[in-house]
Parts: structure tokens; sequence; C-alpha cells
């Protein structure tokens, strides 16, 4: 029995048992073995045709407990509580006998990709459908049994009610019922109108909670098969090396050491492939480490050998000061230029970041018979199926992939390499293998956020107002780790805070330079929206300051009239975050808004800045959510900053669960506040230099604000992202109010270099 604490659908029974007592199920598939077995009779006794029905995500039992798919990960961003109770509230479902089972990875739950801050936006009409679909189900099955019509009868909580007769029937008492039910169409549901809901737009807690506190959740390195190994690698130090030579005698020495696997280099681009390297293979995890201590290993150095991040900066910075490819263009910014007007410009620079999650990576698998099953703690259990079925050169459906809770992730654990590692040693040793990273591990090999080099000029009227206004963007993209050969981002990087600039500005033109990749680049929490955020709204602040406005007053100049900006006037291959543009466009009132809440909330202006003291403002649109962000700062006579209060207004759109948005935003101050204060990794001839948090610093209690409000905006806009909208705008509104606090204007993070921390 595999032991992780989190209730999956790979843990048998609970789905035979209900079928045993003609539960009422709706398209569920039993598991057994290794992997979904071909059993349909969950799909065939709803009436289901295909593994994208609506109905795949629901079950109910004849004692009433509900049973809930959760096909998106947990790690700390709610969307385990969120979707399912979704679901929930259309279904009338009692929260209270709601049970919630995590999918395995399976293309049959669409999309299950927990990133990009789409759980609960791609998720709401698909969940909303499936709890309607049942409790229309249930009421024709109570209608037929008191022979009745069905629009005489309704559901309140969990229950069927014929209010002329009196008479109930709970959702238990209906399950086999039910199950005999034609599966209506779509256009036959009716979903409940807003003033119905009972659980969208309400907080509760996440429905892990008591588990976490108490030390029951299991993760990632809580797998536990008995009779297993434990392992963990040397990877090579520069990326793509391969094993010259290697003695393992010291580490075959060491108490509880098995036996050590050369493990194969990728094969370009690395993609979700392992990195490689030498596995030490023990009976515990300690005796594996210690292992990995004593071995010595020759490499054979790849050309990234000669990657070192001083001189790769200078690249970068002279990269953006050259005309480069336009991703947006309004006007002629060159004839706007050539006329005068006073010329502001700027050079930006955000360094290469590590996610640093509190659970490093950790996977057990188990091989056997030609057979693959994995836990992991993945953000990405669809990519990490292909990419074990691939390094082990079976069909996906001989691999399954269950997932656990996740100690964090920010887009790291969307690579599935520690996963294909286990899966691997397991293969090798024929025997359960559990693969765990240290802290070392995870943060010299990590998938890392890219530094940046930022470019911004512009001329201003006798208005204080630009009349153009270009800005550069050089950075390694993340299409690089797919395609190595890729060198400036595709239209859906660029699209994150960079060519979709809100401000009425005739002439604009955003550009894109070229950056040849080293090393894994991957998703951070809001990922190029981190540096493009940082260089934008600090710019504008800068502007403000050079035109004498104040800044909150000059940004909604810069705005101009509420208006919904045409899709024509952004980039023809803009992606928008994959949200349709008619139901998602740029609304420069939401941005209005917001920065009106965060700064009336913030007391802005109603203390003088300077002498030690400052507001700053920043704003920003990202994962279809509008924020804007107050931060209020103190800098000593030390040079030392300390930040005070912040204020952040969000509207999302409907939000489903406020207490988890909420969170999340104090969460992303807190996350920022590391960033903008110590994140920075380094490289010198290809190696990463920090490998702990003494080389890579995290804030501590007393660094963090001493206050977080959060704001939301009531909405009836569609939903939109939460995870990672709180990211963008906290920096640049840190470095504007240390500006407004010192007069000194920091283009460069992070602020530790300039004393500030």
């Amino acid at each position: 029995m595999v032991q992780i604490g989190v209730e999956d659908v790979g843990r048998r029974g609970f789905l035979k048992g209900m079928l045993g007592t003609g539960a009422f199920v709706l398209g569920v598939h039993i598991l057994g073995g290794c992997g979904p077995s071909n059993t349909t009779t969950a799909q065939a006794a709803a009436g289901l045709k295909g593994p994208f029905s609506p109905n795949i995500w629901l079950a109910i039992d004849t004692d009433g407990t509900v049973y809930v798919i959760a096909h998106r990960s947990e790690m700390g961003s709610g969307s385990r509580t969120a979707v399912p109770r979704i679901a929930a509230d259309e279904l009338d479902a009692d929260w209270n006998r709601v049970k919630i089972v995590q999918a395995v990875g399976d293309e049959k739950y669409g999309d299950q990709d927990t990133d990009g801050s789409h759980s609960v936006r791609g998720s709401f009409d698909a969940m909303r459908e499936a709890g309607a679909t049942a409790r229309l189900m249930l009421v024709r099955a109570a209608a037929k049994q008191w022979g009745v019509p069905e629009g005489e009868c309704s559901t309140d909580l969990h229950t069927v009610v014929h209010k002329a007769s009196g008479k109930k029937l709970g959702y238990g008492e209906l399950a086999s019922a039910a199950a005999k039910i034609a599966v209506p169409k779509k256009e036959e549901l009716k979903l409940k109108q807003k003033s119905e809901w009972r659980y969208i737009g309400k907080g509760t807690p996440s429905y892990d909670l008591k588990e976490m506190v108490t030390g029951k959740a299991g993760y990632g390195i809580d797998g536990h098969i008995d009779g297993m190994l434990y392992a963990n690698v040397a990877h090579p130090p520069v990326l793509g090396s391969t094993v010259k030579s290697v003695d393992d005698s010291g580490t075959l020495a060491v108490k509880g050491v098995k036996k050590t696997k050369v493990l194969d280099t990728f094969k370009g681009p690395v993609m979700f492939q392992a990195l490689g390297g030498v596995a030490v293979i023990a009976d515990n995890t300690w005796a594996a480490i210690e292992g990995k201590k004593k071995l010595k290993v020759e490499w054979n150095e790849s050309d990234h050998k000669g990657y070192s991040s001083e001189e790769y900066r200078k690249e970068l910075t002279a990269t953006s000061r050259k005309p480069a490819k336009v991703v947006r263009e309004i006007g002629n910014v060159d004839a706007a230029f050539a006329k005068g007007g006073k010329i502001v410009e700027a050079d930006y620079y955000a360094p290469m970041l590590a996610h640093a999650s509190m659970e490093p990576p950790a996977a057990l698998a188990s091989y056997k018979d030609g057979k693959a099953e994995v836990w992991a703690a993945t953000q990405n259990p669809q990519g990490a199926r292909e990419a074990v079925a691939a390094a082990l050169g079976l069909k996906k459906d001989a691999v399954t992939v269950n997932v656990t809770l996740l100690g964090g992730g920010f887009g790291r654990k969307s690579f599935p390499d520690f996963a294909v590692e286990a899966a691997v040693l397991s293969k090798d040793t024929g025997k359960p293998v559990k693969v765990t990273w240290t802290r070392e591990d995870d943060i010299q090999f990590d998938c890392f956020h890219s530094c940046a080099a930022m470019y911004l000029k512009a001329a201003l009227g006798k208005d204080g107002k630009p009349t153009a206004w270009l800005q550069r963007s050089t950075f390694p993209p993340i299409a690089s780790t797919f395609d190595d050969k890729t060198q400036v981002a595709d239209a859906g990087e660029i699209g994150l805070g960079w060519s979709d600039l809100p401000y009425a500005i005739p002439n604009h033109r955003a550009e894109n330079g070229a950056a040849p990749p080293h090393v894994r680049i991957g998703w951070l929490r809001s990922v190029c929206n981190v540096f493009h955020a940082f260089a934008e709204h600090s710019f504008a602040d800068e502007l403000a300051h050079a035109a004498g406005k104040d800044p909150r007053e000059y940004i909604l100049a810069l705005l101009g009239p509420d208006r919904k900006i045409p899709k024509e006037e952004l980039a023809k291959d803009y992606t928008n975050y994959d949200g349709d543009y008619a139901q998602y466009p740029i609304d420069t009132a939401r941005f209005r808004r917001v920065v009106e809440i965060a700064t009336e909330n913030a007391g802005w202006g109603k203390r003088k800045n300077g002498n030690g003291f400052g507001m700053g403002l920043a704003m920003h649109r990202s994962f279809l959510t509008y924020a804007a962000t107050v931060v209020q700062v103190e800098v000593g006579k030390d040079g030392k900053v300390k930040i005070g209060r912040v204020d952040t207004a969000v509207d999302a759109g409907t939000i489903v669960n406020p207490e988890m948005a909420r969170q999340q935003f104090e969460g992303a101050a807190t996350f920022s506040t590391s960033i903008a204060l110590y994140g920075e990794i380094t490289a010198k001839n290809g190696v990463i230099q920090q490998s702990n948090f003494d080389g890579y610093k995290m804030a501590r209690m007393n660094e963090y604000p001493r206050e977080t409000h959060v704001h939301l905006v009531e909405s009836d806009a569609p939903p939109a992202g939460i995870g990672e909208p709180g990211v963008p705008p906290f920096t640049p509104a840190l470095c504007n109010a240390i500006f407004a606090a010192t007069g000194k204007r920091h283009r460069e993070l992070p602020l530790s270099k300039a004393g500030l921390a």
C-alpha cells in the first residue's frame, strides 16, 4: 500500500464499493492495478459517451456522500477547494458531505496544468454544468418516484423537495434511481442565478486545512511503499554536460548505500527530460545524500561552461539598446521623437531567480511488468505521464501519475524531471524508488526564472504626458527550454506585461531582443510580468516626477478616457492569457477603479513624502486580473528600508473563494518582498553559485510588510486569475516608495545590492 495521505483516485475501492451499493456515479473511471482499466461501468451508468463529457466530475453514494474530482494540483493556491466548490454549489450539495478525490493525470480531464492562474477560470463553466446536470437528474428521479411533474420539484441543501405535498428525498436516497435517468442535454440545464449561489463568492478555509495543520496531509516527500529504495542524484554542474568518469568507492562505503547509477544526459532540447548525472541509491534518504557527497565525478562539460552572469548581463543590456523585433506599434515613434520634447531614458535590470518552494522536488515510482506508477508533487500530471512514458519506452496508457499535495510550486513543479528520475531508477533496480532533491539540488538545478534587461525611452509634451514611448525587453525565453535555438520570446511570453501596455499614448512601440539561453528557463509565479511590471511602472513613476505631477494623477491621466482597448490596437498575435478577448478585453475603467480604491484606502497624499517616508503606487493587469498596489516605506539613517502598510485593490471578476483570494494577495506581498530585497541567482563558468538560503536569501519576518490589506472589487465579470496577479505591481510600488522617501531611483534588483536590505 502506498502511504501518502491524500485521498486519490488511485486508492482503489471507493468507487468499487459505491457501484456495489447502487451508487449514482457520473462518469468516473474505476482504477485498478497500475493504471486505469478499460472498465467504463460508471460512464455507462450515466449514459456518457466521451472522456471530456462534463459529467466526469461527480459521484454520489447511497449514504449521501458527494465525491467531486479535483483535477488540478493543490500547492497552496486553493484550487483543490475552489474548483470542486463550484460544482457543489450548482448541485446544492451540503459542503460538509462533500469529499474531494484527487484525479490522476489523464487527458479525459482536459487541461490539468496548475499554472497560469487559470484553474477556476478554465473550469468554471464545466463544473457548473456538471453540478447542474447532477441536480437535474436527481430532480427527475424524485419526480418520477412521486409521480409529479419535475417542474413542481426543486432542490434544497442536499435534498429534492416537492413543496406542494411537503415531500422530501435526500440525495443518497435518490442515488440509485438517478443513475437510471438519461443524462440531460446541455440546453436543458438551468444554471443558478448569482443571487442563488450558496458557495460561490463566499469564503471558506482550504478543504485540506485540518490535515495540513495536524500533520496528516500527504506531500510528495511523504510517499512510502514497503521495501522501497531511496535516491539522490548528482546532476551535471553545467547544463548539458555528460559523465566522463565516476569513482564511487567512497560512496559505496557509506552505510546504507546500495549502488550508483549513471543517468544519461538529456538529448537537447531539455524540455521535460531529466538532467542526467549519477544517482546514489540507498535504503534511506540520508545515506543517499551522504553517499553523493563522496562521489568523485569528472564531467565532459558542455558549451554552456562559458556562461557567467556579469558578462551575460552586459550582453543583454547592449542588446536592449539596439533596435529589435517589434511586437507592438501604434503611431510613429521615430517621427514623434524627432519632434523633440523632454526626453527621459532608463535602463532596468532584473536578475535570474530560483523558485525555492518549501518542499523540494520529490517523487516515488514503482515499475513492474511493463507498467509504471508514480506519486509526485507535480503541477503537471499529464506532462509527467508523457515524460515518464518516453523515458521508459512505454505507451502513455502504461503509466499512472498520482498527484500528492505540493509544498509550494510557483511553476517549478510543472517540470517533471524528478519524477522521471524515480521511474528510471525503479526500472533499473526492480524496486520502488523515491527520489528526493535537497535544497542545494533545488536551487542549483532549478528551471530558473529568466533575467531581463529593459530599456525605456519617452518624449514628454508640454502637458507632461508622453508623445512617444519606446520599450525594449531582452531575456532568454521559456521557449528556449523546448527549442534550444530559440532566442526571442513568443507572443505568449512577450504578451506577459510587455505588448499590452494600457496607456493612451499616441506613439508607442514595444520590442523584444534576442538572448541565447544557458540554463533551463521555466515558469515562476507571474512569469515575465515580474520584470516587465518592474520596468514599466517604475518608468511611469519616473515620468510623473519628470513632469512634476502626482504619480496617482499622472497614471490616471495616462489611462485616458475609460474604454475597452480594441484588439486591433494590440499585436496581431496577442494571446491575452488564452482568454477570449471579447470576454476579457483590456478595460481601462477597471484599471482606474483599482488605482482609486488602493490609493484611497492607503491614505494617498495625507502624509508628505520625503525625510525617509514614502508611498509608491503601481498597477498591472496579469492573468486577466487588474491589481493596484500602494506600498509605504521608511528608510532609516542606516539606509535600510522598512516596509510598512501595503494596500492592494483587486478586480478578478467573479471570485469563487474570497478568503483564499485574500490569502493569495497577502502571500504575493511576502513572496515579492524576498524577490525585491534579495532574489538573485548568478553563474560563473556555467555553474550556479548559490546553493542554499545562505546564498539565496529569503526575507525574514521583520522585513516583511508590517500590515497588508487586500481590497476585493465586487464584479460581475467572468472569473480571472488569483494566484499570480498580486506579484507584478508590488516591486515597482516598493521602488517608487523608496524614491518618494529618498529621492533616489533604483533600477536594478535586488535592492540589497544598493544597501537597502
